[in-house]
């Protein structure tokens, strides 16, 4: 185990509390609010994740906010003091300015620790996307891969993650902008599954409409097929995480190990949190992998 610098990274990355402590992993949260309350993107021990989707179908339209300059010193400089240099992953910059923050935090301690390293990388990624290159880092860290020669390839690396996913309900795009008004109502009206990725600036963009959740389903896979990296003889992992909707993530998780025979282990399967279910909604399956560079 290589114990000259620790990985961070934020609640964003959509990973259970039990993995990134078993691991070590110290993470800064999000702030969401919700019927006029502030809470921590905590990873469901604030507001449990099914309550929380609870409170949306009950008609509450959550906000959120970044982790700011003072939460990442906060996270920062103890480990520092403890001598370890640090490779901090931020959620994209294209859905959150948060990137920045860490870059102001980064700059005031490194002038208070000058012997001191901080990576700021832009995962431009998002969800268990952002966790995948957590996990995929963390595993090459504890296999002995030094801090500059991480630093490298995650910087390398991180456009193979591949980030597809679908949602079965339309308000949360139209809230956000991804959709018109009036798209939005006639989606819903023709039972419209948008199928969309993360592009290679890290953006949300919708690829395809697919009427209907087993043919968004079985596109989802199609495209896996068509970008996992050696097709499907794909033997990485696969991470998948889904907004308060069990049955749509255990029919695309059962899909894609019938498919892919050489996937490495079960798909992990875990929750959207607060944040990002901020902005999704209920209904939303995300799917991630690598593959072949986003290029578009």
């Amino acid at each position: 185990m290589n114990k000259s610098y620790a990985i961070t990274c934020s609640s964003t990355a959509d990973l259970p509390e039990s993995y990134l402590s078993e691991r070590g992993i110290p993470y800064a949260c999000f702030h969401f609010y919700i019927n006029n309350k502030e809470f921590n993107d905590d990873l469901g021990r604030s507001v449990p994740i099914e309550e929380f989707y609870q409170k949306i179908r009950d008609g509450a339209m959550p906000t959120t906010s970044q982790v700011n300059p003072e939460q990442y010193t906060a996270m920062f400089e103890p480990l520092l003091k403890e001598g370890k240099d640090i490779i901090h992953l931020t959620l994209s910059s294209g859905i959150s300015g948060t990137y920045n923050s860490a870059v102001i935090a980064r700059d005031e301690l490194l002038e208070r620790y000058p012997k001191g390293r901080i990576q700021i990388i832009d995962s431009l990624s998002a969800s268990a996307g952002y966790g995948l290159l957590v996990d995929t880092a963390w595993e090459k860290m504890q296999a002995g891969v030094s801090f500059e020669d991480l630093t490298a390839w995650i910087k390398e690396n991180k456009l193979r993650l591949q980030s597809w996913f679908f949602t079965s309900d339309l308000t949360h795009l139209r809230r956000g902008g991804r959709l018109s008004a009036s798209a939005a109502f006639f989606g819903s009206m023709l039972n419209i599954c948008p199928l969309m990725n993360v592009n290679f600036e890290g953006k949300l963009t919708p690829r395809e409409k697919c009427r209907g959740k087993k043919k968004v389903i079985r596109e989802l896979v199609e495209r896996m097929k068509e970008h996992a990296e050696n097709g499907l003889d794909y033997s990485g992992k696969c991470f998948l995480s889904h907004s308060s909707c069990p049955d749509d993530a255990a029919a695309v998780a059962a899909l894609i190990e019938d498919t892919f025979p050489r996937l490495k282990g079960k798909v992990f399967v875990t929750d959207i949190g607060t944040v990002i279910g901020s902005h999704t909604g209920p209904g939303t399956v995300a799917v991630f992998y690598w593959g072949d560079k986003r290029t578009d």
